[in-house]
């Protein structure tokens, strides 16, 4: 009998693991899960030298994770950072970065546009 896999407690252990790598590279943590009303969420808010890091986490397993980083993903995203500067009265740099999980190993990009 095959064991379900859990994938949010998957998802949540990538999210610590990347939250540690921030870390671990002078950023400060901001927020996790950050929920953005029905557009979903921001996956990690970090801040370093003033510029706001708006982080998405993704892991795969069988396949390139950087692929669910679609269009679609990065305009709800987008929307998403709108949301969370209005509701905390922000008017800051930013930019979108993403950490990208491919068994044990992390990448890290930075800067990433539509």
């Amino acid at each position: 009998m095959k064991t379900k896999i859990n994938t949010t407690n998957i998802g949540k252990d990538f999210e610590t693991r990347a939250v540690n790598y921030l870390r671990s590279n002078q950023f400060e943590i901001i927020d996790i899960n950050y929920f953005a009303k029905k557009l979903g969420e921001i996956d990690i808010i970090a801040k370093k030298n003033s510029v706001y890091h708006f982080v998405e986490v993704k892991s795969g397993q069988n396949f390139e994770a950087i692929y669910n980083i679609t269009p679609q993903k990065l305009h709800k995203l987008y929307r998403s950072i709108e949301l969370y500067l209005k509701h905390k009265k922000l008017d800051v740099d930013y930019c979108v970065d993403v950490i990208i999980f491919s068994g044990d190993d992390l990448e890290y990009l930075e800067n990433i546009s539509m």
